[in-house]
C-alpha cells in the first residue's frame, strides 16, 4: 500500500520574460471582452506573437548552451557576458532586430524560422 500521498506539482517559477507574455495576452483578453478597437488587438496580438517566438527560440538556445560549453563561451565571446537567460534572450533579440522581413506579420516566422544556436555557434 502506498502511503506517500499524493504527488505534489510545483509550478516553475516564472520569469519576467513569460510574467509580461502572460499579462500582455490577459490584457488582449480584456481588450476582446470589452469589444474594444479591433485594430489595437490585432496590433497587440502580433506584439504577443513576437514575444512568443522570442521567448521560445531563447529557452530553447539557453537549454542547448547548458549542454554546450562552446555556446557559452562564444555567447560570452561575442560580449552578451554569462549563460543566463537574460543574455541568451539578448542574444536572440538583437539577432532577430538584424533578420530581413519583408512585412511585420514575416517576423514571427522569421524569429520561429531562425536556427540560433548555428548563428551563436558560427
Amino acid at each position: 500500500m502506498d502511503r506517500t500521498g499524493p504527488q505534489e506539482t510545483v509550478a516553475p517559477a516564472l520569469d519576467d520574460y513569460a510574467i509580461e507574455i502572460s499579462d500582455l495576452d490577459s490584457q488582449i483578453s480584456a481588450l476582446e471582452e470589452a469589444r474594444e478597437d479591433p485594430q489595437e488587438i490585432s496590433d497587440l496580438r502580433l506584439q504577443l506573437g513576437v514575444l512568443r517566438a522570442l521567448y521560445r527560440q531563447a529557452t530553447t538556445l539557453l537549454e542547448a548552451g547548458r549542454a554546450n560549453p562552446e555556446l557559452r563561451h562564444r555567447l560570452a565571446l561575442r560580449g552578451f557576458g554569462p549563460w543566463t537567460l537574460e543574455n541568451v534572450y539578448a542574444f536572440v533579440f538583437e539577432t532577430s532586430v538584424e533578420l530581413p522581413v519583408e512585412a511585420p506579420q514575416s517576423f514571427i516566422g522569421e524569429i520561429r524560422d531562425t536556427d540560433f544556436e548555428s548563428l551563436l555557434a558560427g
